[in-house]
């Protein structure tokens, strides 16, 4: 018989069996099953990694400390000499080398001491982003600590380190690769690009994983799209600038026209293409490399000031910030560039020119991040 209900009786009076419990969105539920804030740490200390390959690589090849050594010997790859035999043995090797009948000859054995260590070490940073990131992804899958969705996305990122490193073997200075594709221009094109793309990868990664899966859906709600193709197209149009400047690292043409804003006394630099065929220009002249250089880098400066308008207009003040950056630092990189130029690329300046670039590359991304996850509570102006 069912129980006749008293008409002063307050609804839902039922025992605390039936009584529905409230349950937390599942997008938070999922979030407090990874260690969010634990594998960004480890994303931010593998960028670090990585901007210090870029870094030093940059100082070793301007110094000319990064000799041309077989990168997969254990002896130039793995392991240094550890004694003075070792030593003496691996400067006989070097001598029968191509770097020896080139620009190394003449090197005695302290010179090729610190050359080495140069090299050798700069080559250990690859494998070393490789290894830290395979002990923190094994560590936060085995420990069931991996953010949800973050699985497939963080094992991306270590093919990217793979690519990394094999882009150094396959074009290293041991002629893997056939001629012309040996040459240092077209390393370091294939090492920088995949350099910074790792970087901007890394970086991305960072960023979202500050804020919550369900802070960055309500977010993407208020996206901003025009600061957001701004953004993106400036990325594309500094990529293209890197890899650009990794020509003018391959060439050492920073070395070649040192006279500003003229190149030689003109607009065009000599013989711009008397190379044969005519494609090989663009990677191998000295004036036609560094000339497509200074100009993309003026197109840098004036579409860094476009987006920085548009996104001035953003009613997100930490939006506007991140774009104010981007216009600051673009104005000091093309100093920087308008500086290595003059100073016949000095390895002091290039150095930090380098480092103008990694430093241009990730606040672009973190513009392009708050223009497509804005920072809702930021919206007072000032």
């Amino acid at each position: 018989m069912t129980k006749k209900r008293n008409i002063f009786e307050e609804v839902g009076t039922e025992t605390p069996r039936e009584r529905p419990v409230a349950q937390p969105g599942a997008i938070d539920r999922a979030a407090r099953r990874g260690a969010r804030g634990a594998v960004r740490l480890w994303l931010m200390l593998l960028f670090l990694v990585v901007a210090a390959m870029l870094i030093i690589g940059a100082f070793a090849r301007l110094t000319e400390m990064l000799l041309p050594m077989p990168n997969w010997n254990p002896l130039f790859g793995a392991l240094p000499p550890l004694d003075p035999a070792d030593w003496l043995a691996a400067f006989e090797r070097f001598r029968g080398s191509a770097a020896w009948r080139g620009e190394a000859h003449g090197m005695g054995l302290d010179e090729f001491q610190l050359a080495f260590w140069w090299g050798w070490g700069s080559r250990q940073l690859a494998p070393t982003a490789l290894f830290l990131w395979a002990v923190g992804f094994l560590f936060f899958l085995a420990a069931r600590k991996m953010p949800k969705g973050w699985t497939l996305r963080l094992l991306g990122l270590g093919l990217l380190i793979l690519l990394v490193g094999t882009a150094d073997w396959v074009l290293g200075g041991a002629g893997v690769a056939p001629p012309p594709f040996d040459f240092l221009s077209y390393r370091m094109l294939l090492h920088l690009g995949f350099g910074f793309s790792l970087l901007g990868v890394t970086a991305w990664f960072v960023f979202k994983l500050g804020r919550s899966e369900a802070e960055l859906l309500q977010a993407r709600r208020a996206r901003e799209a025009g600061s957001f193709r701004m953004a993106t197209a400036l990325m594309l149009l500094v990529f293209l600038q890197i890899l650009l400047g990794s020509q003018v690292a391959g060439l050492y043409a920073g070395r070649t026209y040192t006279d500003w804003p003229m190149m030689a006394g003109g607009f065009f630099p000599p013989d711009p293409f008397y190379i044969e065929p005519i494609w090989r220009n663009f990677f191998e002249n000295h004036g036609l490399v560094q000339f497509l250089h200074r100009m993309n880098g003026y197109l840098v400066v004036l579409l860094g000031l476009a987006t920085w308008l548009v996104g001035r207009r953003s009613v997100y003040r930490r939006t506007r910030r991140a774009f104010d950056m981007i216009a600051g630092m673009a104005l000091v990189q093309a100093g920087l560039g308008i500086g290595t130029i003059l100073f016949a690329a000095q390895w002091q300046i290039a150095v930090v020119h380098q480092l103008g670039a990694i430093t241009l590359w990730t606040l672009i991304l973190r513009a392009r991040f708050h223009a497509q996850y804005p920072v809702q509570h930021s919206t007072i102006r000032g």
